[in-house]
């Protein structure tokens, strides 16, 4: 198996040098030259337990690279009962018409972890096939989750330094507290004042900063990403379309029932593994595309326009408020025929223009406002008694649009424990508590629920701010050069 960018450099990488590199020289993003088939079905895996799921479709991914005993223990050291506190990693949970895939039991409950717990594993083992392994300066900009996952993740990982930008008022006063308390010896976290999108295209900029690049390899370090933009962190994605459909099998469902799976998407790296999965064999009837009130893939998958070059909405959302998805870039590459200017069009995408494409007949998409959002929480919770986050709230707006059909399944996938946005959930389902501030409102969620607070959540309030540094968007790059010249 190796890997391609998506803008053309010729030059073909190992999975465990895309894993290290992160970003093409050219911009592009790594993909795999093919996407490898399925050989056991769902019915067959549905004995399988998470790792063993893992590790059969890594290995397709993975494979002649890492060894198999080299990805038993990835797969083992990510995926264990101190990372994950379900004792399936993951829960396929039924509630009404619909399944709850619930990605948020890891270290910083959001589905983030399903990755990133795997990826300084897959790091440390590829840095050993490299005859002069570089110190690791993974650079990552975030809407909010990633970089609690993150930081969490390579936390004193040998070989590894990381730097992690946010918006500063655009994340959930929750996700800000996790990520500024953060400990570790490796780790900086800085706030910016812009959005995500200002962020990301920065980050991508320092990272093919030709100069700072050489000044790196001189000192032997190198940069790399902690993103979805990164391999490491799209393929073990995948894993969970499998695990859920064989659950839902193991469950009783008809083994080839067509499943929608419905991905409230802000970066579209959750959605795309879903669709590497389809592509894999996996029996997906629909990949259901939720967005919030920043739209920009609802209306291409209503038009066949991609113009990202709109308002920017701050919502209660905030892993969703991204108006420039950077995997988007890799459905292009996947959907281009030899009669498409695909250069052309990936440029139009990094610049914030627009360009007409066919719309896959994979992909739905749909829209949810945000009285939609808080409506959608307060109607699970009256009529089910089951607490979900405002991301989650916008996949189940978008589930209700496309309706429970006949022969089929609808597959939610939840991706943050409602408690990392408390004053939404708690608001949204009576107004009363609109009054108590987000910390107050966890002892008041899990009084509701009967519940307890998640134990990376307890006492967080109190923890000690050790990254309080904020920056223009300008000044991202001399913040990355005194981090580094510090260390």
């Amino acid at each position: 198996m190796k890997y391609v960018s998506t803008r053309g450099d010729k030059k073909r990488l190992t999975a465990s040098q895309s894993v290290l590199k992160g970003i093409a020289a050219d911009g592009g993003l790594y993909v795999p030259r093919k996407i490898p088939q399925a050989y056991l079905t769902p019915a067959e895996l549905s004995g399988f337990n998470y790792n063993a799921h893992a590790l059969w479709l890594m290995g397709h991914y993975f494979k002649n690279d890492y060894t198999p005993a080299e990805l038993v223990k990835c797969v083992d050291s990510a995926y264990n009962s101190q990372n994950f506190s379900a004792p399936g990693i993951v829960n396929v949970t039924e509630s009404g018409d619909a399944a709850f895939l619930e990605l948020y039991h890891g270290k910083t409950l959001a589905f983030k972890d399903m990755a990133l717990s795997i990826l300084p594993h897959l790091m440390s083992v590829a840095l050993k096939k490299v005859s002069k392994p570089k110190t690791q300066v993974i650079l990552t900009a975030t809407s909010g989750d990633t970089g609690v996952s993150a930081l969490e993740g390579f936390k004193n990982v040998e070989g590894t330094k990381i730097i992690v930008f946010y918006p500063e008022n655009g994340v959930s006063v929750i996700q800000k507290q996790h990520m500024i308390t953060q400990s570790g010896g490796n780790i900086r976290v800085v706030g910016v004042r812009g959005n995500f999108d200002d962020a990301q295209s920065e980050v991508k900029r320092i990272f093919l900063d030709e100069k700072l690049n050489k000044q790196l390899e001189a000192d032997g370090y190198e940069f790399s990403s902690a993103n979805s933009i990164n391999t490491g962190r799209l393929i073990p994605q995948i894993v969970y379309y499998f695990y859920a459909y064989s659950q839902l099998v193991k469950g009783g469902m008809s083994p080839d029932t067509p499943v929608n799976f419905i991905v409230p998407t802000g970066n579209f790296g959750n959605i795309l593994a879903g669709c590497y999965a389809k592509k894999m064999g996996l029996p997906i009837n629909k990949l259901i595309c939720a967005s919030n009130e920043n739209k920009v893939l609802f209306d291409y998958f209503e038009t066949g326009v991609f113009d990202s070059n709109r308002e920017f909405h701050l919502t209660s959302s905030p892993s969703m408020d991204i108006l420039v998805p950077s995997n988007f870039e890799r459905l292009v590459y996947h959907l281009a025929g030899p009669e498409d200017d695909l250069g052309r069009m990936l440029a139009n995408l990094s610049g914030k223009q627009k360009f007409k494409m066919p719309v896959p007949e994979d992909f739905v998409g749909f829209y949810a406002t945000e009285a939609e959002v808080r409506a959608a929480i307060k109607k699970v919770f009256d009529t089910h008694g089951y607490l979900i986050d405002p991301h989650t709230a916008v996949a189940y707006v978008a589930h209700e649009k496309y309706g429970a059909r006949p022969g089929e399944r609808n597959v939610i996938v939840s991706t943050a424990s409602p408690y990392k946005f408390a004053k939404t959930v708690m608001s949204s389902i009576d107004e009363k508590y609109a009054a108590f501030d987000d910390f107050s409102l966890l002892e008041k969620m899990s009084e509701l629920t009967n519940t307890h607070v998640p134990a990376p959540l307890a006492g967080l309030r109190d923890k000690e701010i050790l990254h309080p540094a904020v920056a223009d968007i300008s000044g991202m790059k001399n913040a990355v050069i005194n981090w580094y010249n510090a260390c």
